[in-house]
């Protein structure tokens, strides 16, 4: 396959070239100044159009999203243009793809893979959310990436994959692993939310989810998630963080009111995995052994 990976400078993106580059000849693009190869700018529906129409792509890959949580609601304009907005330009162009193949007659559409998040839940269960679970996301950056979602429906109805996924993390980007990593070797003390659950994922763990997906799957459309198994809270996952690390940081367990962050979070976010049961990513803890091994940070074997 042609693939297109959108998002590509990105922790994901990064990932999925490495994971698909083998297999599949693959294309880097991201916001220009990002160096992924071709710059777009996927609030900009000429900007998508012309990178889709020069690459014609047998499947897209949307890694771009505004992901800081608190910075999407103070900046809900910039945040709904990228996730909700820019999701649908991606797929709208996807669907009006021209037959790349001379002698073809008609319109091909290209499929189109789009990652969005378990923050479109509102976290009142307590038990693992399904794919057909009723949302109701609490805060911008959930409205916007469920948008993100419906525009991805509405345009593609028979060619998109929505890829849930939660907690994200890897060697290569900003996330909360490298955070604490940072934050254990500046502070004596740390406090961490103890109240909110999920499932963290190692981005590499998730890209080779996606590629199996997208081998074996692109034929039967709809929602998917996909996170490493287990489940935890932030404090129980910086504590292993640290122990793996051999970081000695008093760490103390806080609530989500005593944070205090401007974005609502919800309290129990773990998803399940029940339409692609072939799929089994392994356990978080796992992940982050081999996140912190390719980051040098590993100090334990256990």
């Amino acid at each position: 396959m042609r693939i297109l990976v959108i998002g590509a400078a990105g922790q994901l993106g990064h990932d999925l070239l490495r994971v698909f580059s083998p297999d599949h000849e693959v294309i880097a693009a991201d916001i220009a100044g990002a160096g992924a190869g071709h710059d777009v700018d996927i609030t900009d529906p000429g900007s998508v159009d012309s990178l889709i129409v020069d690459i014609r792509p047998d499947l897209v890959i949307n890694t771009a999203a505004f992901t800081n949580v608190d910075g999407c609601e103070a900046q809900k304009e910039i945040c709904r243009e990228v996730n909700a907005d820019g999701a649908g330009n991606i797929a709208r162009v996807c669907a009006a793809l021209e037959a790349a193949e001379v002698g073809e007659v008609g319109r091909v559409p290209a499929n189109l893979i789009h990652v969005s998040t378990d923050y479109v839940f509102d976290g009142s269960k307590r038990t693992p959310y399904v794919e057909d679970d009723p949302t109701a996301p609490l805060g911008e950056y959930g409205r916007t990436k469920f948008d993100g979602e419906q525009q991805v429906r509405e345009a593609l109805p028979e060619r998109h994959l929505i890829v849930r996924t939660a907690w994200l993390f890897g060697d290569h980007g900003a996330n909360f692993v490298k955070t604490m990593l940072r934050l254990g070797r500046e502070r004596d003390q740390l406090k961490v939310v103890n109240d909110q659950t999920g499932s963290p994922t190692y981005a590499l763990h998730l890209a080779g989810a996606i590629k199996s997906l997208a081998e074996h799957r692109l034929g039967d459309p709809g929602v998917y998630h996909l996170t490493n198994s287990g489940q935890c809270t932030w404090f129980e996952f910086a504590a292993e963080i640290f122990r793996l690390a051999g970081v000695e940081v008093d760490l103390q367990p806080t609530t989500t009111a005593e944070f205090n962050a401007p974005a609502p979070r919800p309290a129990y976010s773990v998803l399940a995995n029940t339409r692609a049961p072939e799929i089994v990513m392994p356990q978080w803890r796992d992940g982050l052994v081999e996140c912190l091994r390719a980051i040098n940070e590993l100090k334990t074997a256990n």
